[in-house]
């Protein structure tokens, strides 16, 4: 059974969560229900409640959004057809009708979608589906809120009896504004209407020349109201008759009421799945805000809040446009207890608050703000003891009522309890009061409660280490500026940087000194250990941070290198490509050149033509064996190929033998005689040199870089060597 306090709502400020809630319902009954909002007693109940949430806030993701729920409460209505023989107005039917009709279409939209909304359309299966009271409604009331003319025949007679007289009143009515206004009896304004009664405007002399009744006059006394005598007749006729409409619309209204009084049930119904329904959407609506899920429910013990976020404080820094800090807190059977520690303002109660308010949340039916990879289990109990509970009504401290509280502790502490305290053990001496701290943890631990606390005492820290199944954390602040990093570190007390806070604020440095001599070395020693260790703590955050940031930008660099080493592959592919195919253009036309070469000198073209099928049959091995169809294309291709081949051989003949002849007409000059020192070339070549030495008709050549050995017949003169004088 499940048991929350109302001291446990009041410390995590619930009833914040539950006036935001109210502020998004549409109707007055839906925000009453916002408000009192209370964790479930069940276990079944509250799943299904969360499923709702769920399903609803997914509505807002999807294009089946959920019809629209709003209502005009009928509490009044329903009280009034409560009682036997009552009968409701015309524009209470009009309401009811509405609220029928509201309810019928959600429960034909929650019917078409259940594969989306099974949770919420569970509950509307719940509902009475009919059409009966919206019928039996519209056959009497328009939708303008209306009886009809023809709600009954005698109504119907009634009514057009009515129009007729009208007609009447108004024909005699406008003879007899004609006639006194030629009379000029009349005032510039003519008529008016008195008593719902169309009345002339008669001047005052002559209002006793008028024959008819007086039914008033202006305020300065100048005008006489009469209606005329000619109409009288026929606005009592019609007076009767509007009677006579009155009270068959009361007879109408009193059948129609006594139709729709066996609803009664059904109708209470009706208001009350709207109302739940707007509530519904309102938790949905804040969900979307804080932008929150529903975390897995377990049965294995275990806390996992990740990324949690305390719900108002988030609101309110959003509103504000400034950062939250989300925290990380984890309790397991094995690690059931958690004492944070470490200077004020760093967020150790925000903290504490979060795991407890989301927790209460949860078991209230809400979604909360943490990563969907969030989980946690339900506890029967949650004890808070949070802020200066000083009770001036029963005249206790600060510390009394802390220690009323601790023994309401102990009564209801058990291993389905999750505790919350915050400060532990002050109040009283630090001594004392954190000695009997201890003990009261100790008594907890043991019961295998779950807990979060907040302390500065030494021994808290100290018993947190020593027991297996607790831990210590703290909150990170800055080694050098002191400042808060809002961030939870489990693993490590935290020192509560007292003198360095001190220091900080202005306090002497000699008053710090003459501070720290009048404690013991130990406890000094111990705070400087644990102040030495957080800032070590911090270091090494802030390390961390950097390297996961390197780290990121070397995997970015990483991943540019390797889309720039692809590129470079993909070139260097295209590369060979291109290389292989010149290579591939130059060995093909070197084999021509020798063919052609071969050919002149022997003439033979049966040789030729052999030689050069056997290359073209050596690159068509290379390629994918063609259809017979695409064979016959390359052979005939061949063919015109080895006539084009034919042609150039017999060009490339006839070139030679051209040149051959001018060769020989050209007249032979006498060749020089080549001396050492000579700068010469060769006949085929640009480069000059100087001659170093001849030996056995080979001149070595000295081109300045290199020297090489040519045969003399290969050289020209280019100058001759003058020695110098």
């Amino acid at each position: 059974m499940i048991s929350i306090t109302t001291k446990t709502l009041q410390d995590l400020q619930f009833a914040t969560i539950q006036e935001t809630i109210a502020s998004k319902c549409n109707t007055e009954l839906g925000k009453q229900k916002a408000l009192t909002i209370q964790p479930f007693s069940d276990k079944a109940t509250l799943l299904t409640a969360l499923h709702q949430t769920a399903e609803y806030r997914s509505s807002f993701d999807n294009n089946n959004a959920i019809p629209n729920h709003g209502f005009d409460a009928i509490q009044h209505e329903i009280k009034f057809l409560a009682i036997e023989d009552s009968f409701l107005e015309v524009g209470s039917f009009r309401k009811i009708a509405t609220l029928s009709e509201t309810v019928n279409v959600l429960l034909l939209f929650l019917k078409k979608f259940t594969e989306y909304y099974p949770t919420i359309e569970l509950r509307a299966s719940k509902v009475t589906f009919t059409k009966e009271i919206s019928r039996l409604i519209d056959d009497i009331v328009d939708k303008y809120g209306e009886i009809k003319d023809n709600a009954s025949p005698d109504l119907l007679h009634i009514r057009r009896e009515m129009n007729q007289v009208r007609g009447k009143v108004n024909q005699s009515f406008g003879v007899a504004l004609t006639q006194y206004n030629s009379l000029g009896y009349l005032d510039d304004i003519k008529e008016s209407f008195v008593q719902n009664r169309r009345v002339l405007a008669v001047l005052a002399m002559y209002r006793r020349k008028v024959k008819g009744s007086i039914l008033g006059s202006s305020k300065t006394g100048s005008i006489a109201y009469i209606e005329p005598e000619t109409t009288l007749k026929y606005s009592r006729e019609l007076a009767n008759l509007e009677y006579e409409e009155k009270e068959e619309i009361t007879r109408i209204l009193k059948q129609l009421s006594n139709q729709i009084r066996p609803f009664l049930p059904l109708l209470i119904e009706y208001q009350e799945f709207l109302s739940d329904i707007d509530l519904l959407a309102a938790k949905a609506k804040y969900a979307r805000k804080l932008n929150a899920v529903l975390p897995i429910i377990n049965d294995e013990r275990r806390l996992y809040f990740r990324e949690a976020f305390h719900p108002i404080l988030l609101l309110h820094n959003l509103e504000k446009k400034e950062i939250t800090f989300p925290q990380t807190i984890e309790l397991l059977q094995d690690n059931r207890i958690i004492v944070i520690s470490g200077p004020n303002a760093g967020g150790k109660t925000i903290s504490l608050k979060t795991v407890g308010l989301l927790q209460l949340m949860l078991q209230s039916g809400l979604l909360i703000p943490v990563h969907e990879r969030s989980e946690t289990f339900l506890f029967d109990r949650i004890l808070t003891d949070i802020g200066d509970n000083q009770s001036i009504e029963n005249h206790l401290s600060t510390y009394s009522y802390r220690l009323k509280n601790m023994n309401y502790f102990l009564k209801k502490c058990n291993k389905k309890t999750l505790f919350l305290i915050d400060e532990f053990g002050t109040g009283s001496d630090p001594e004392l009061g954190g000695a009997l701290a201890e003990i009261f943890l100790e008594e907890f631990y043991h019961r295998e409660a779950f807990g979060i606390i907040t302390t500065h005492y030494s021994n808290l820290k100290i018993l947190a280490n020593e027991l297996p199944f607790a831990t210590n954390a703290n909150m990170l602040f800055d080694e050098k500026t002191l400042e808060p990093m809002y961030k939870l570190v489990l693993g490590q007390a935290g020192s509560s940087f007292t003198f360095e806070v001190a220091q900080k604020n202005g306090i002497p440095f000699g008053l710090i000194n003459r501070a720290k001599k009048k404690i013991e070395t130990s406890k000094v020693r111990f705070d400087k250990t644990i102040s030495t260790l957080q800032k070590e703590r911090s270091k090494m955050e802030k390390t961390s941070q950097n390297l996961k940031e390197e780290e990121l930008k070397a995997r970015a660099e990483s991943k540019k290198m390797e889309q720039i080493n692809v590129k470079i592959k993909q070139k260097l592919e295209n590369y060979q490509e291109l290389y292989d195919s010149n290579q591939k253009l130059i060995y093909i036309g070197q084999k021509i050149e020798e063919l052609s070469d071969h050919y002149f000198n022997s003439k033979n073209k049966k040789v030729l033509i052999g030689d050069f099928l056997k290359i073209i049959e050596i690159e068509n091995s290379k390629r994918k064996k063609a259809t017979a169809k695409e064979q016959k294309e390359v052979a005939e291709k061949k063919k015109v190929v080895i006539e084009e081949v034919s042609e150039q051989v017999d060009a490339i003949r006839t070139e030679k033998k051209e040149k051959k002849l001018k060769a020989k007409e050209v007249v032979v000059k006498p060749k020089a005689v080549l001396k050492v020192g000579d700068r010469v070339r060769m006949f085929d070549g640009k480069a000059i040199g100087s001659i170093d030495g001849i030996e056995r008709n080979k001149a070595t050549v000295n081109y300045g870089l290199f020297t090489s050995k040519v045969s003399v017949d290969l050289l020209e003169l280019v100058e001759a060597f003058k020695p110098t004088k």
